[in-house]
């Protein structure tokens, strides 16, 4: 899976072993309950929470080598 800025969140979370947990640990729980996950991008996502997205992109893309 190739991880960029503009991954939607769901496809990290339904796509890729362990994304979930990133998500988690950078956005909460309120994502997998939010509908706009399925929208929204790694940026976003980020941008909503105050974040840069670089160091998420980054454990993403680690997982998705591995």
């Amino acid at each position: 899976m190739e991880i960029s800025p503009d991954t939607l969140i769901g496809d990290i979370v339904r796509d890729l072993p362990g994304g979930e947990e990133v998500i988690k640990k950078y956005f909460g729980n309120g994502c997998f309950t939010c509908p706009g996950m399925n929208m929204e991008s790694v940026s976003f996502g980020a941008m909503m929470h105050g974040l840069e997205p670089e160091p998420i992109l980054r454990d993403l893309r680690e997982l998705a080598i591995n």
